[in-house]
């Protein structure tokens, strides 16, 4: 069964066409269980998500800060496995009809297998993967199977990466590329400063013959953030703020409230580009 990375670009180009950003929305599987997750990531699609990222708990998530570090720690104490991730992926794409990826570091695809994660991934209606931690010079082996079933293969990259580095990256990745806003982990920001800027710029310098849409996170939790980096990105990726409203919530159904508001913010700060 073939993969979502057509939906994932029809996705993206569509709002390029409407004059603005796509908002990409990210929220871990199993977090505060694996049916109240699914039912907060339909929550954030429905109030105005273009995409949602479903993220892999992982025991040591080094890209993560304290917020989606705590969400994890709770899905993994709740006993939460890949099965529940690919099922998360399958009834947040059926519900919606919109592209739904897996973020996730790489040990635990590589235990899984790269072949049945990828399978797997396609036949949930899945649009393909976020792979933060895989060097784009050891990833020929996912690539391979990603392209076989149709996933998009994501890569981040940094304040830091060299502009050699950015073309080896645009060349190999697929969908978007993920350009993190500054150098750290994951959270919410006062702003998301200058350098986001400067590093779409030259990302997309890098990607010019392919038209890779640059997509920013890290620090964006707001609708004025959010407006501030639809001015200069493809999408614009907001997950610590969604994830702390779930946290902050005083029982499940005051949570999917407020994710499904935030996401009805975000989606008029990246129209208000």
């Amino acid at each position: 069964m073939s993969g979502n990375i057509r939906l994932l670009s029809d996705t993206l180009a569509r709002a390029k066409s409407e004059d603005r950003a796509a908002l990409i929305a990210y929220l871990p599987a199993g977090f505060p269980t694996v049916d109240g997750g699914i039912e907060a990531i339909k929550a954030v699609l429905d109030g105005g998500a273009d995409i949602v990222e479903v993220g892999l708990p992982h025991s040591d998530p080094v890209l993560d800060g304290p917020v989606i570090q705590t969400a994890d720690d709770i899905a993994l104490r709740g006993g939460v496995r890949i099965a529940d991730v690919m099922r998360t992926v399958r009834e947040a794409h059926a519900a919606t009809g919109k592209p739904v990826l897996v973020m996730t570091y790489w040990n635990p695809i590589d235990r899984y297998g790269v072949e049945r994660f990828t399978a797997e991934l396609a036949e949930a209606g899945g649009a393909g993967c976020i792979l933060p931690d895989l060097p784009v010079q050891e990833s020929a082996v996912w690539r391979e199977h990603a392209r076989k079933h149709e996933l998009a293969t994501v890569f981040v990259v940094a304040p830091s990466s060299r502009d050699a580095r950015l073309a080896e990256i645009t060349a190999a990745g697929s969908g978007f590329v993920y350009a993190a806003s500054l150098m750290g982990v994951t959270g919410t920001r006062e702003s998301v400063g200058a350098q986001a800027q400067d590093l779409v710029g030259r990302t997309r310098a890098t990607a010019a013959g392919r038209g890779l849409p640059v997509c920013v996170g890290l620090g964006v939790s707001n609708a004025e953030q959010a407006a501030e980096v639809a001015g200069f990105a493809d999408g614009v990726i907001v997950g610590s703020a969604f994830v702390k409203r779930l946290l902050d919530a005083g029982d499940q159904a005051a949570g999917i409230a407020a994710v499904r508001a935030l996401a009805g913010e975000l989606a008029e700060g990246v129209r208000k580009r």
